[in-house]
């Protein structure tokens, strides 16, 4: 019998019914994967971006009072606050802008009743700059009623944690699939020698090295997981291409922004060959240890 022939034959994997299931499982296992690795992902460049836009703003709102023309309260606020240093600029938003901010949250029908409306100033800062927020908003509020100073630096610093600890999480979940993928093919592997001792210790009297029976099934194993783990990343791949399609119909002002860079995707293709490379590892590890017990 050639080796070519004993290769195919001998221990007739493709046979057992009862790895029949491995395929899906690995495509489950990779689907779930790379899921959770698209959000970890996504989400590191979210929280970077949030950072660069967020870190060196803030917004200056000045509350509507009746009998008080807006436009001369704004001009004094931007004056006070160009001769701050460290704001490396203050602009008055337009009514318009303030309109298009609000609409996602008020309606339109409210905007449209000539609902009151505050005057919103973005201020920029330089970079470094040693600003105290509170000793500046208690210089606005005295030279302008109503004035009050919007500073995103705590609520960026509770949702950059936030961010952290979904990335973890994401990364923690790629761990475990990781490790149930391994259970799994240990059992699939098992219960392929069990059903084939007599044959394994006949190929042992013929003179077959436990080297040869392991290769046997880590190519059928193999096999298995490039099945599983192409269709299970592709599926993803259509899940996340549809999720990122129907986010771009929604407005910023309600999501943050979740793109995917073309390095991600790149990562999500490489997640196949990995759970290929733990199964057959796996797989190797598995029937060595356990022929080396049959001795």
């Amino acid at each position: 019998m050639s080796k070519k022939r004993r290769t195919v034959s001998d221990l007739q994997l493709e046979a057992d019914s009862g790895t029949r299931f491995l395929p899906w499982a690995l495509a489950v296992m990779v689907f779930l994967a790379a899921l959770a690795l698209a959000g970890a992902l996504s989400l590191g460049g979210s929280i970077e971006g949030w950072r660069r836009g967020v870190s060196s703003k803030l917004t200056v709102q000045i509350a509507d009072r009746p009998g008080q023309p807006m436009q001369p309260r704004v001009d004094a606020a931007i004056g006070i606050l160009r001769a701050v240093p460290g704001v490396q600029s203050a602009q008055a938003l337009p009514r318009a802008a303030v309109e298009a901010l609000l609409q996602p949250w008020l309606g339109r029908d409210a905007l449209e009743a000539d609902l009151p409306l505050p005057g919103l100033i973005d201020v920029t800062l330089a970079d470094n700059a040693a600003l105290s927020v509170d000793a500046l908003s208690a210089r606005l509020q005295s030279a302008v009623p109503g004035a009050r100073i919007d500073d995103p630096k705590p609520w960026l610093d509770r949702l950059v944690q936030l961010g952290r600890l979904l990335q973890s999480l994401g990364g923690g979940i790629v761990l475990l699939v990781g490790l149930a993928l391994a259970a799994m093919v240990i059992f699939a592997t098992r219960a392929g020698l069990a059903a084939r001792r007599d044959t394994i210790e006949l190929l042992h009297l013929i003179g077959a090295e436990d080297g040869y029976i392991a290769k046997q099934f880590q190519r059928h194993v193999a096999r298995q997981a490039v099945q599983g783990g192409v269709a299970g990343v592709v599926l993803a791949i259509i899940i996340l291409l549809a999720i990122q399609f129907l986010a771009g119909g929604v407005g910023a002002g309600l999501l943050p922004g979740m793109g995917m860079a073309w390095w991600h995707w790149l990562a999500l293709l490489v997640l196949p060959l990995a759970a290929l490379l733990l199964a057959i590892f796996t797989a190797r590890l598995t029937v060595l240890g356990a022929l080396r017990a049959m001795v």
